[in-house]
């Protein structure tokens, strides 16, 4: 099979398709056919040498992918019967042998099925988008319906999901973008007000619209940039999860203390393997019910998954970038 393999931290250009073995479960192990998937800010960073978590070179970069299972590993307990047989539709929460190839090695608990009406390329969109969304809203902020939640970068892969997450569980939602694609985006998947993250005075409009009380929750994907200011928008035991930082920030600690507010970080990396499972379960009935609606942005030729690595980082995200074996 093709896979992208990783020799030396660097740029794009280290990434390079290599012939290799095909893949065969062991015990509790799935092996699936990608027809797509998905690509994470994260992997850039590793890809780089500049995460905290350095994968042993050399290695195939990547987590999240959406295919057919190929072949079933025999079960750990043999009491129970096996989740899944050759050719089912599955989206993955995680891979063993990395998810920029033609086939995946996976842990069989983190299979999901995909359901029919949902395409490969939306079920590459799934695991750290949603996951992510998820985990930030539900498990760290404790967000409740009835709650006013302020979404930043809300066209991206993470925004869309926690948009349409948060409308399903009764809450308002306020999302920022930077483009006119992003507002149409943002608008056709719920989003109660939306506001342009260019704009010099957006903040000031940010906490207008909730009649000067300030945000339950803030989800804050670029906390270098941002969370100096979010903390003045937020109301009474307000929280703000930092779901991403590229850098340090200055902030006035004050307007935490006045407000009883708290600042929450937040990694998957974190998260129980109960926790994810739970996770899952319910973003498949999500799936199932439509009120998960995955967006992609773009679909690029495995062949060329460092241009992909150039496009996730680009300012003006929209939706999901996926690449396509």
């Amino acid at each position: 099979m093709k896979a992208i393999r990783i020799k030396e931290f660097g740029g794009p250009e280290v990434m390079k398709v290599e012939e290799v073995p095909d893949l065969k479960p062991g015990a509790g192990q799935v092996v699936v056919r990608l027809r797509a998937i998905g690509v994470n800010p994260v992997e850039t960073y590793m890809r780089a040498g500049t995460y905290p978590r350095k994968p042993s070179l050399p290695y195939t970069p990547g987590t999240d992918g959406a295919g057919t299972v190929e072949s079933v590993g025999p079960a750990l307990n043999t009491k129970e019967a096996a989740r899944f047989k050759p050719g089912d539709r599955v989206y993955i929460a995680g891979s063993l042998s990395g998810a920029y190839a033609e086939q995946s090695l996976c842990d069989e608990r983190f299979v999901f099925p995909l359901p029919a009406s949902v395409s490969f390329a939306q079920g590459a969109a799934m695991n750290i988008p949603y996951s992510t969304a998820f985990r930030a809203l539900f498990h760290r902020a404790n967000a409740r319906g009835g709650e006013t939640v302020l979404v930043h970068g809300a066209s991206g892969a993470v925004g869309i999901a926690a948009v349409q997450l948060a409308r399903a569980a009764g809450l308002r939602v306020v999302g920022t973008v930077g483009s006119d694609r992003g507002r149409q985006l943002v608008a056709a998947e719920g989003a109660h007000e939306i506001l342009d993250h260019k704009a010099p005075g957006h903040f000031d409009e940010a906490l207008a619209l909730t009649g000067g009380r300030g945000y339950d929750v803030i989800l804050e994907m670029l906390a270098n940039a941002n969370l100096g200011r979010d903390l003045p928008i937020l109301a009474p035991k307000g929280r703000v999860v930092v779901v991403g930082s590229r850098g340090p920030v200055k902030i006035d600690a004050r307007h935490t203390m006045t407000r009883d507010a708290s600042i929450l970080g937040m990694s998957m990396w974190n998260a129980t393997t109960e926790e994810i499972v739970s996770i899952h379960s319910t973003l498949v009935a999500g799936l199932e019910n439509k009120t998960l609606r995955p967006i992609v942005g773009q679909e690029i030729p495995l062949a060329e998954a460092a241009r992909s690595h150039i496009a996730v980082m680009e300012a003006g995200a929209y939706g999901k970038i996926v690449l396509i074996p």
